[in-house]
């Protein structure tokens, strides 16, 4: 049967007005309002924590802890030198990390390491290099340009 004006119909569910929730019994909701019948979840004002488990001891507290989580650490995206050698350009700069697909977001902090070797001149802008991948950079003729970004030092 062709589709045209005359029979053409909203998906399923597509029209559903939302629960409206506490409006008596012609909602559908009956007297308790989906809450069920007594305890905690049908109290006034009830809102439990992510991961409440009923006052039993929840999982987040019953398995082991181990070692140091810094939570001020500052994650680098980090990048070997191979991947700039397969580019082809003469120069990276931090717009275009992006646009290369070397960075997920254009915010990302940068750093450079020595994996890898440069065969032509490449002048790289990134937040860090490590040692070896500065030196690679400036023996194949090219710079490594440290951008002043977390806690980099200003530009080398």
């Amino acid at each position: 049967m062709a589709k045209n004006l005359s029979n053409l119909r909203a998906p399923k569910k597509a029209n559903v007005g939302r629960k409206r929730v506490g409006r008596g019994m012609g909602s559908g909701m009956g007297k308790t309002s989906t809450r069920g019948h007594k305890g905690q979840g049908s109290r006034s004002g009830s809102s439990l924590m992510r991961g409440f488990e009923g006052g039993q001891m929840p999982l987040h507290r019953r398995l082991p802890k181990r070692g140091f989580v810094n939570i001020f650490r500052t994650e680098y995206t980090v990048l070997n030198l191979d991947r700039f050698a397969d580019l082809g350009v003469a120069e990276v700069k931090i717009e275009d990390y992006r646009k290369l697909g070397l960075a997920s977001n254009k915010k990302a902090l940068i750093k450079v390491l020595g994996s890898g070797e440069l065969k032509k001149a490449i002048t790289i802008h990134a937040h860090k290099f490590s040692k070896s991948a500065a030196e690679k950079i400036a023996k194949a003729g090219g710079k490594a340009i440290v951008l002043g970004g977390a806690d980099a030092p200003a530009a080398a």
